[in-house]
């Protein structure tokens, strides 16, 4: 099936490893030409001629702190200058640590929001200008299923995470005049370094082995196994694409049936 994809421009974040670098291959597959960033900039170079080698799709790479505005200026300005436009924008980040409400000292709060709900702002405040030029877009932002259904200890990421669902249904219903569309994707339990993280916690917590805290983890989800990030990616790629025409502010959980409500 032909996409429509070849030959767009894309940016993805926080594409280092993981789901985002997932992401940016399977864009990469498809033909987009490609702007990846992270903050880790020997890895996001070490990423960038991989995929690069693996698909023949150009890639530009730029270390990029997504909580700093000016760093996120810069990431736009130069794609624009390398490929002379946008059409694809993927946000995402790391998420912000583990804790409970109470334990929570003030400082978390406001670098969590930094982290997840105003890169996501600020990435999209950048791109959409060269987006409604053509009147053509894709905003895919990266969330988890927390915001659909909370998850224990996670208190931080489930507040910031709902926020970047809140906007990103907002601006869909601004933004469709421009034939731009804005979805989420919610990705569920997922085998990366963010999930071997959760995992390593709960086992010091609770006084379990991490093979019990997995077996616990798999043993909610109906396919009975952990996502891999091309599943993932998969999903992500056709939201980018010309066959998604019809699709805007919808929130889309990737987790092997995990999440039980209606809605």
């Amino acid at each position: 099936m032909d996409l429509g994809l070849k030959n767009k421009i894309g940016i993805v974040a926080a594409s280092a490893r993981g789901l985002g670098k997932a992401v940016a291959e399977g864009l990469a597959r498809e033909g987009v030409r490609l702007t990846i960033c992270d903050i880790d900039e020997s890895e996001i170079i070490k990423t960038g001629k991989e995929i690069e080698e693996k698909t023949g799709s150009e890639i530009l790479t730029i270390k990029t702190d997504v909580r700093n505005r000016n760093e996120i200026k810069n990431l736009v300005l130069k794609t624009v200058e390398k490929f002379g436009g946008i059409d694809i924008l993927v946000t995402n980040s790391g998420g912000p640590p583990p804790t409970n409400f109470l334990d929570t000292p003030d400082e978390e709060w406001q670098k969590a929001i930094e982290l997840n709900l105003l890169s996501t702002i600020f990435m999209c405040k950048e791109v959409i200008p060269y987006m409604m030029k053509k009147r053509w877009g894709r905003i895919i932002t990266m969330t988890s299923i927390s915001v659909k259904q909370p998850i224990d200890r996670l208190i931080l990421s489930n507040t910031v995470r709902t926020g970047v669902l809140g906007f990103t249904k907002t601006i869909a219903t601004e933004l469709a005049p421009y034939n731009i569309l804005v979805n989420t994707v919610c990705p569920g339990y997922t085998y990366t370094r963010r999930i071997d993280q959760l995992v390593k916690d709960k086992a010091k917590k609770f006084g379990k082995t991490e093979k019990e805290i997995l077996k616990s983890y798999t043993r909610d989800i109906p396919l009975g196994r952990m996502g891999t990030p091309e599943e993932f990616a998969n999903v992500v790629v056709f939201l980018a694409s010309e066959k998604a025409s019809y699709l805007t502010g919808t929130a889309i959980q990737i987790d092997g049936g995990y999440i039980k409500g209606i809605l």
